[in-house]
């Protein structure tokens, strides 16, 4: 059979609309809507604060990767750049562990689905609905990034819509008693109960590990640079948008829900935002919460496929994967990593088939670590980086990262920081195991791969 897949270019598809809502999709996941109440009750409102810190790292991280994807767009983003700026095996562990990372990103969203999908329809098996998810998201990815783009924008808007919507019911009643008899409700739950950190400096410490992992994601923005049509607008554009959707979607939300509620009380009957749609008496307001956290678990579901395919052709082409991924159809996808990742995935629809009830446990755990290997490495890739443009003398780069070198070399301080403190939260600790097994066997493969050339 002829072998339709001449052409190893990708498509420049995404616009600037479709780069923003990609980096807004990736940084907002399911976790905000069900899962903010753990982080709340380890630090109570001072969460406020471990997210502040946590974004502005995060930034820093992006500014990096940006002050590189400018100069540089190409699609596997900091896996390129790892594997010129920090030598082969780096390019190679970078990019098969944001593989591995977002194909088990992708088995936890997939199982939320089902999840929340038998809170509507309970006699349908998770598997089902996970295997339906993971044929309609594979055809999305198959078509072109531009079909890519559109459905993610689309996706993540809910998503915005949904987070907007429970802010400004939020202030009305802090400020204008609605849903409390037109009594305003004040700001003393945040100091009330406990104080502001009810559970002193510890507790910012210990919420970092998961506030960190909520954040996994933005760094698609990378992935996507060399599908972007006009990347030296789009990724800067992209990437300082990132602080204010910081502000306003992870503080603004849950600073809106520890104000209306003790943050003892915030999640105890359910999702936190349910809760805020109940107060007002919206009608139906769990359906509404069920259907935008599965829309977020598509997105976020949708954007790992896309990344790790993606990722695939870009450690092909370095010649630290198969040729087999090289390749890509007539619409510029990468159609056979998609595929394979796809297959890889199905091992989740299996998990949901077998044990439904315990698909999820460690996952979020594992992620972090592989997702912060990532971060590390795109520091380390950009202080190389800026040392090579300085001798080639580059008068001017486009898009710097602010108060270099200084603030990348606290960025990477701050991420060793947060692989230590999982050390001490037990369903953490279990990717410290996971963790060098992974790299073991990279480290292996990567021989093998040398010893055959």
């Amino acid at each position: 059979m002829k072998d339709n897949h001449q052409d190893s270019q990708l498509k420049r598809g995404l616009s600037t609309r479709h780069m923003q809502l990609i980096a807004l999709g990736g940084s907002i996941g399911a976790g905000l809507f069900y899962g903010s109440s753990s982080t709340i009750q380890m630090a109570g409102p001072s969460i406020l604060l471990a997210y502040l810190i946590g974004g502005l790292v995060i930034f820093t991280i992006m500014r990096a990767l940006g002050e590189m994807a400018v100069e540089e767009p190409v699609s596997g983003s900091f896996s390129t750049y790892a594997n010129k700026y920090l030598g082969r095996f780096a390019g190679f562990l970078s990019g098969w562990t944001y593989w591995f990372m977002w194909i088990v990103v992708g088995m936890a969203e997939l199982t939320v689905v089902g999840v929340y999908i038998n809170y509507w329809f309970p006699d349908i098996p998770q598997w089902v609905t996970a295997l339906v998810v993971l044929v309609i998201m594979t055809l999305v990815n198959l078509a072109n990034v531009k079909a890519y783009g559109e459905f993610e924008f689309w996706f993540a808007m809910i998503k915005v819509v949904a987070i907007i919507g429970m802010i400004v019911l939020g202030l009305t009643i802090i400020f204008f008693g609605v849903g409390n008899h037109g009594e305003a409700i004040g700001f003393d739950n945040l100091w009330a109960h406990g104080g502001f950190m009810p559970n002193g400096f510890h507790g910012i410490l210990m919420s970092l590990v998961l506030v960190m992992f909520s954040f996994g994601g933005v760094e698609l923005v990378g992935i996507s640079a060399g599908e972007a049509k006009n990347p030296s607008k789009s990724i800067p554009s992209a990437i300082n948008s990132i602080v204010w959707r910081i502000l306003i979607f992870y503080i603004g939300a849950l600073g809106v829900m520890m104000v209306i509620y003790p943050w003892n009380e915030v999640g105890s009957e359910g999702s936190p935002f349910v809760q805020i749609f109940d107060y007002v008496g919206i009608p139906a307001a769990a359906h509404i919460i069920n259907f935008v956290v599965i829309t977020a678990a598509m997105s976020a579901f949708n954007s790992g496929l896309y990344g790790s395919g993606r990722m695939l052709h870009n450690l092909s082409i370095q010649k630290s994967g198969p040729k087999y991924f090289k390749t890509v159809s007539k619409n510029g996808s990468p159609r056979r990593g998609i595929l394979f990742s796809s297959a890889v995935l199905l091992i989740a629809v299996v998990l949901n088939y077998v044990v439904p009830e315990k698909v999820f446990i460690y996952i979020s755990a594992v992620s972090t670590v592989a997702v912060i290997t990532s971060w590390m490495i795109i520091l380390l890739a950009q202080l190389k980086f800026r040392k090579s443009k300085t001798k080639e003398g580059v008068a001017e780069l486009k898009f710097k990262i602010p108060l270099y070198p200084l603030s990348t070399y606290i960025a990477i301080a701050f991420l060793l920081m947060v692989i230590v403190l999982m050390a001490f939260i037990p369903d953490m600790r279990v990717a410290l195991y996971v963790a060098p097994v992974w790299f073991l066997i990279l480290f292996v493969g990567y021989k093998v791969i040398n010893v055959k050339k």
